[in-house]
């Protein structure tokens, strides 16, 4: 089994190609703009917003997930959104995910955070291994999201 650890200032390229094979997995290759020096930046700067764990096994990267806190006004403390895990398509099914997940699932527990939550693709077959874990979809909510000329248009109607 593949030792889970947080990811170090070495893994960072290794990361990156990850983040892009995933972009590729979800048929989005050319949305992917992640490079080695904008990880480093977020996962390394002082007081970063930007966590990430890795699986290595034999002293290879073969899965990793990124992650940040989030907060819930109904709970009152802080939770965690997991925005990607990947696992190298030869080892999905080895229980790598679950180990990554279950590692969260700790941090989320030793901290006295009240929820782990990610987005998945709708097609994506790993949604009943999510759900075999009890994790709920939360299909009554729609995702919004601004970016681009969007986003700079309304930022430009901001008083002061």
């Amino acid at each position: 089994m593949a030792e889970i650890r947080r990811i170090r200032e070495s893994d960072v390229d290794t990361v990156v190609e990850l983040v892009h094979d995933l972009a590729a997995y979800e048929k989005a290759p050319k949305a992917c703009h992640l490079t080695p020096e904008k990880l480093r930046t977020a996962l390394f700067r002082p007081s970063p917003a930007l966590f990430g764990h890795v699986a290595e096994e034999d002293g290879e990267i073969v899965g990793f997930m990124l992650w940040f806190l989030n907060f819930s006004t109904w709970r009152g403390v802080h939770g965690i959104y997991l925005e990607d895990l990947y696992v190298r398509p030869g080892l999905r099914g080895s229980g790598l995910g679950k180990a990554l997940l279950a590692t969260l699932a700790r941090e989320c527990v030793e901290n006295g955070y009240a929820r782990l939550e990610w987005w998945v693709l709708d097609w994506n077959p790993a949604t009943g291994f999510y759900k075999s874990l009890g994790a709920t979809a939360m299909d009554e909510w729609t995702v919004y999201r601004l970016t681009d000329s969007a986003l700079s248009s309304l930022a430009a109607h901001a008083p002061g």
